[in-house]
């Protein structure tokens, strides 16, 4: 018998691995945190499938997405990257790696880590929700409205609020996996 996925994680491999393993956990690692929104601002735009099938390559172009080294990159760094066709290649995402990583060592400092920071915008806990449809999920909610304004206070790029809500979804912040879907149960703690 196979299992009931989300609707949206039937079409492609990638798309059953991701759902299966990762999407909807909730994320208590700064780093990982880090690498997620900005793969959700490079999303931005195009399809998930589409920074799936090049997130190991933004990892490696990346360093890992480690702030600490990202906040040094030059103009001339950012622009060779531009350069290279295994991520997308658009200068404003680009460039907004590094300037996220700026906004992202401000906020570590003032609140202790970027976890503390982000997860207050569900209260520490995530929202767990009841759709029976995907066509119930919706696009932005208070919450996110809230993440991304704070966000693009802080300086933060590519963080609008349908940004911010997809991030909180992949980051387990919300569990929207439809209540059929084998995962529902699974992903809440």
């Amino acid at each position: 018998m196979s299992k009931v996925r989300c609707e949206w994680a039937q079409s492609h491999e990638l798309h059953h691995d991701y759902h299966d393993k990762e999407w909807g956990v909730p994320v208590h690692d700064d780093r990982k945190l880090f690498e997620m929104l900005n793969l959700e601002g490079a999303q931005a735009g195009l399809s998930w499938l589409t920074i799936l099938k090049r997130r190991d390559d933004y990892n490696l172009i990346f360093e890992n997405f480690d702030p600490q080294k990202l906040v040094k990159y030059t103009d001339e760094q950012l622009d060779a990257i531009l350069l290279d066709a295994r991520i997308i290649r658009n200068r404003l995402k680009v460039y907004s790696v590094r300037s996220n990583a700026e906004a992202y060592l401000k906020v570590v400092e003032e609140f202790g880590s970027f976890d503390a920071y982000i997860w207050q915008f569900v209260g520490g806990k995530p929202i767990i929700n009841t759709f029976k449809s995907m066509k119930e999920v919706p696009v932005s909610t208070p919450e996110s409205d809230a993440m991304s304004k704070d966000l693009k206070k802080r300086s933060f790029k590519f963080c609008g609020t349908t940004i911010c809500y997809a991030y909180m979804q992949a980051v387990g912040m919300v569990n929207d996996h439809t209540m059929d879907c084998f995962r529902y149960n699974e992903v809440q703690i």
